[in-house]
């Protein structure tokens, strides 16, 4: 026999409540299934399973768990009469549905998918979302939301909110972005019907920043590898993780800061690229050499190449803490590097990137060749490119730089 019923499980959240989920139990065994409720224990009556008078709008919210309760009966049901040997996965497999309203509250949902970001160690995808879930709370003051409730008009109210506090076109884009990823993960999983896909209607591509990325020019460039930082010795690591990055076909930093020595095989640097998963090789031309060379003698205990991840063995969720510290250290450094080399120009990680492709374009190198050197991740393009190009034609292009 199956039992099901509503509990309040014992991990507080960081609201200091306790979440809410459903029990269910068969042959004393018993699985748990996250709701969209969560309660402090006066507001829930244990024995009953269901929320008490003590808690706001308790009529409403027993209605809406007793509607997820009637789900998981009739599951049950459905379940006995097809097979009266089921297990409970076979319970769990049928009861993510997109019948499901628990799995269809985009909060829910949400946290399922970060928890399988970070065991992937996909700590950063994992933060962005989390992000995106707090700000849509902060707009929607309860986690009662639902992808069907989530159509044009809420997305509208949501970005006019987003600006009235001061967010921009590219930090509202990545807020949007987010909410249309759960929604492509919720489709592909069949939580949801595609026929309630607000995107085809709200356009993500009109929120752009109002920054304009502003590429170095060649000569801004070496101005920064001739600078003599003697009298600002603290500025030295990070003029060499700038051109490094220059000079490897704009190199992410979250790539960098994971190289070891092992990367380097006979003249080249392979890595796979965290962002995209590709696998990448890079010639290593004299200005990398010269920057190796450094590190080579530089004081380690580890096998990493740069002195960003001080120790081996750290957790994904440490190797991003780490990288956000030293990137937000990385781009304030980077604006006394300009100041220095009298570049009229805001310098941040990504302007390497960008300077590569500007550079290599400026230099009469095909729009192609520089797409592939970046790993731009383009299904049909990409692919192209990767079949169309080798690498001594990445190499001579590189080359061209010196």
């Amino acid at each position: 026999m199956t039992s099901i019923k509503a509990v309040l499980r014992k991990t507080k959240l960081s609201n200091h409540k306790f979440p809410i989920a459903l029990r269910v139990t068969k042959n004393r065994r018993s699985k748990y299934f996250k709701t969209p409720f969560n309660a402090i224990e006066i507001e829930w009556g244990t024995n009953i399973g269901e929320f008490n008078k003590k808690s706001t709008d308790y009529i409403q919210k027993n209605r809406l768990l007793n509607t997820v309760k009637s789900r998981a009966h009739k599951v049950i049901m459905d379940l006995e009469t097809e097979n009266e040997y089921y297990t409970l996965e076979d319970f769990e497999k049928k009861f993510r549905t997109n019948a499901n309203p628990i799995q269809q509250n985009i909060f829910s949902f949400g946290e399922e998918i970060i928890s399988e970001m970070k065991k992937s160690g996909r700590v950063g995808n994992a933060r962005v979302y989390h992000e995106t879930l707090n700000s849509l709370l902060r707009f929607q003051r309860n986690r009662h939301l639902t992808f069907k409730e989530i159509d044009y008009t809420f997305l509208e109210k949501y970005e006019t909110y987003l600006r009235s506090r001061g967010g921009t076109g590219g930090g509202i884009g990545v807020r949007m972005r987010g909410i249309r990823a759960l929604f492509n993960f919720a489709i592909k999983r069949t939580i949801i019907n595609e026929k309630i896909y607000p995107f085809k209607v709200y356009k993500v591509s009109k929120l752009k920043s109002r920054a304009v990325k502003k590429a170095l020019t060649l000569d801004e460039v070496n101005r920064i590898v001739s600078l003599n930082l003697n009298i600002s010795p603290h500025l030295i690591h990070f003029k060499n993780y700038f051109l490094f990055s220059f000079y490897t076909r704009g190199m992410n930093f979250a790539d960098m800061i994971n190289l070891t020595w092992d990367n380097i095989v006979n003249g080249r640097i392979y890595y796979t690229r965290s962002k995209t998963k590709g696998n990448f090789q890079v010639k290593i031309i004299s200005p990398v050499q010269e920057i190796l060379d450094f590190y080579k003698e530089y004081p380690s205990n580890t096998s990493y190449i740069f002195p960003i991840l001080l120790k081996g063995n750290l957790t994904p969720s440490q190797i991003e803490n780490r990288k956000n510290k030293v990137l937000k250290q990385f781009n304030y450094a980077l604006k006394e590097i300009g100041k220095l080399a009298n570049i009229p120009k805001p310098i941040t990680t990504y302007v390497a990137r960008h300077s590569f492709a500007t550079c290599l374009k400026n230099k009469g190198v095909s729009t192609d060749i520089i797409s592939e050197s970046l790993g731009h991740q383009n299904l049909a393009i990409t692919q192209a490119y990767l079949k169309e190009f080798d690498n001594s034609v990445l190499d001579n292009a590189c080359s061209l730089l010196l």
